[in-house]
């Protein structure tokens, strides 16, 4: 009885060292996302946007861009101004800058400078690593040009706020707001006199003394 009872204690004192041990164990720290992903500062030299005499800094724009993860088919939109990123998931979308076409240029295109950086892995046995899957421009007109290609997310352009001198006074908004302004139709015509029956009519003939033939006494 003696040697199974201290058999039975050193039983018991071995499942609560393994047990201690389990709930020491920690998983291995998430892997930081590369400085890349995270720097807030607009990319011109990357992106190839210069700035310009005119329209909004490169700093202040803002562009939206949709943002699609393939697994759940959740579609979001995604405000950045040039610099930022946004982490969504295992993902982070970071925009370089965006443009458009001035009112003046034809055809109209929007782009956005893209970024797409994803945590994944390539097989079961490697632990999670970050990725720059995208890098490039994205073209809302002609998205064919330049594609995401990631078989979870899909990144593409939607609008980019700036502006350029003259857009609130252009041609076409001031023709708008003269047109508002203006009643419409055509103004009402003048009523028409109604005739005088005792005026002589023109052509009654005309009395030397200035009468006409109803006015001269009956012979």
């Amino acid at each position: 009885m003696p040697a199974r009872r201290a058999l039975s204690v050193a039983v018991l004192l071995a499942g609560g060292t393994l047990l201690l041990a389990g709930c020491n164990h920690r998983e291995p720290a998430e892997t930081a996302p590369p400085g890349e992903a995270t720097a807030a500062a607009p990319m011109p030299a990357a992106s190839g946007a210069a700035e310009s005499d005119y329209g909004t800094p490169v700093k202040d724009r803002v562009a939206t861009l949709g943002f699609l993860n393939k697994r759940n088919n959740i579609t979001q939109d995604i405000v950045l101004r040039s610099g930022e990123a946004r982490r969504i998931g295992n993902a982070i979308v970071r925009l370089g800058t965006c443009e458009r076409t001035a009112p003046w240029e034809d055809p109209a295109e929007t782009g956005a400078f893209v970024q797409l950086f994803v945590e994944e892995r390539a097989t079961t046995e490697q632990k999670l690593t970050w990725h720059k899957v995208f890098s490039g421009w994205l073209f809302k007109n002609s998205p064919s040009l330049n594609v995401v290609e990631h078989p979870v997310y899909d990144v593409w352009v939607k609008n980019c706020a700036m502006k350029f001198p003259g857009e609130e006074d252009s041609p076409a908004s001031a023709a708008a707001a003269k047109s508002a302004a203006k009643p419409a139709g055509k103004p009402a015509a003048a009523p028409a006199e109604e005739p005088d029956d005792n005026a002589p009519a023109d052509d009654a003939p005309v009395m030397e003394d200035g009468g006409t033939p109803a006015d001269s006494p009956t012979q």
